[in-house]
């Protein structure tokens, strides 16, 4: 498991903040989701509306970006060589909880309180938790009213009070553990010696399942909010080697050849446009005898939002390459862009290309680099990419090509981006 600060410096002391606890939503300004539509939203806004139904690990980001002060020291932890197996965690260590992301779809599924006592939240006009307030059960009794029996792990000696999106863990000494016969237990208001137990951790959730989550094999019971109906968050793009990308939540079909007219019209306004510098795979192409260096009158638009860039010809003003990204940590490009959830076809594949289904043999953001092979075979040496040695801590990356596409693997031979062109 990585673990990359993020940021240090002097900022706010430890306990020092108050964050308000929404049950079954998100504390703070870490939302778990709501049931508004991602259309009521431009998609030419890029993070700072797009989490309004849902937050991805890219809004999170750029919450934690707008108090620097606040949020000064972040720690991001992953599952290097598989990141798609553990949780994508971001953790705030000064203040005693962190979010957990699914690491596929890449949405808070989970916020965890984990030192209560660095935390100060509030509920309603109270406050609970912080050096000043203990979280007693008492304290959590009073505030936030009766509630089932809760259940206690014998295991790890945790007896947790579920309320909807919300639940407590308290510890309980292993003196006191006859107190507990059934694994659904009566409320431990107090200990025979008249104290009361102090929660250890707080986790809030969605409750839409009427899940309980709590600490242990409780906590895989978390997941994000459903999405909204028609939500073009990690929309499926089935792409066509050498012909177009369709949008199976809208319906657009963009072909190679496309002016940029016809993307506005079919995606709306993109999030960026930037002039490409230089073209420097260009050396690699034997019909094209330009320097390196020489500068490029290409142009891309970016729509972060859909995880992809378009690139024009500057002199003809149409679509010759697409990119895609996967936005898997571990990358340079990580958190500039939503996840792009596509479906490759071709013929190359042996299966013809079918509308609302997905051969078995197709490429997708989970496919990994040596299954990539046993489908297309093998395509020999891979270019290094080092995305600028002095900016990018991850070390380089490799890029094999095909036919009509080009994979950037990471080196744990996961895929970083998808470059779709049509072969000459």
């Amino acid at each position: 498991m990585l673990q990359r600060p993020r940021r240090r410096c002097e900022g706010t002391a430890m306990g020092a903040i108050v964050l308000d606890l929404r049950p079954g939503l998100g504390l703070g300004p870490f939302t778990l989701g709501n049931r508004l539509n991602t259309k009521e939203y431009p998609i030419s806004v890029r993070f700072e509306n797009f989490g309004h139904s849902r937050m991805p690990i890219c809004e999170a980001f750029v919450q934690i970006e707008q108090q620097p002060n606040i949020y000064d020291v972040v720690h991001v932890k992953y599952l290097d060589e598989e990141p798609l197996k553990l949780d994508v965690v971001i953790s705030f260590p000064d203040h005693g909880f962190h979010l957990r992301f699914d690491p596929w779809s890449q949405r808070l599924r989970l916020i965890e309180v984990f030192d209560v006592k660095r935390l100060q939240m509030r509920y309603a006009t109270s406050l609970i938790g912080g050096p000043s307030t203990l979280a007693t059960f008492v304290a959590v009794y009073a505030l936030f009213g009766p509630t089932f029996p809760g259940i206690y792990d014998q295991d790890r000696g945790v007896y947790t009070l579920f309320y909807p999106g919300l639940s407590f863990a308290f510890p309980i000494p292993s003196q006191y553990v006859d107190c507990f016969h059934d694994r659904e237990a009566e409320l431990p208001l107090e200990f025979p010696d008249g104290t009361t137990p102090v929660t250890c951790r707080v986790s809030i959730y969605d409750s839409s399942t009427d899940s309980k989550v709590g600490v242990g094999s409780l906590m895989s019971k978390a997941s994000a909010p459903p999405l909204p109906a028609g939500s073009l968050y990690m929309e499926e793009i089935h792409v066509k080697l050498g012909e177009e990308l369709r949008f199976t939540v809208g319906g657009q079909h963009i072909p190679f050849g496309a002016s940029p007219q016809d993307v506005w019209t079919e995606l709306g306004r993109p999030c960026g446009i930037h002039q490409k510098q230089v073209d420097q795979m260009v050396i690699h192409s034997a019909s094209d005898p330009r320097p390196r260096t020489t500068l490029s009158c290409d142009y891309f638009y970016n729509f972060f939002t859909r995880g992809l860039d378009i690139l024009f010809d500057g002199q003809t003003h149409k679509i010759k390459k697409f990119v895609l990204h996967t936005n898997y940590p571990g990358h340079a490009d990580f958190n500039s862009y939503i996840k792009c959830n596509f479906v490759i076809y071709g013929s190359v594949f042996g299966e013809p290309f079918q509308e609302g289904n997905i051969p078995k043999h197709c490429i997708t953001p989970s496919t990994k680099w040596e299954q990539v092979k046993e489908i297309l075979g093998d395509c020999g040496r891979a270019a290094i990419q080092t995305q600028g040695s002095t900016n990018n801590p991850f070390g380089s990356t490799f890029v094999y090509g095909y036919q009509n596409v080009a994979f950037e693997v990471m080196k744990n031979g996961y895929i970083a981006t998808v470059t779709l062109f049509q072969s000459s």
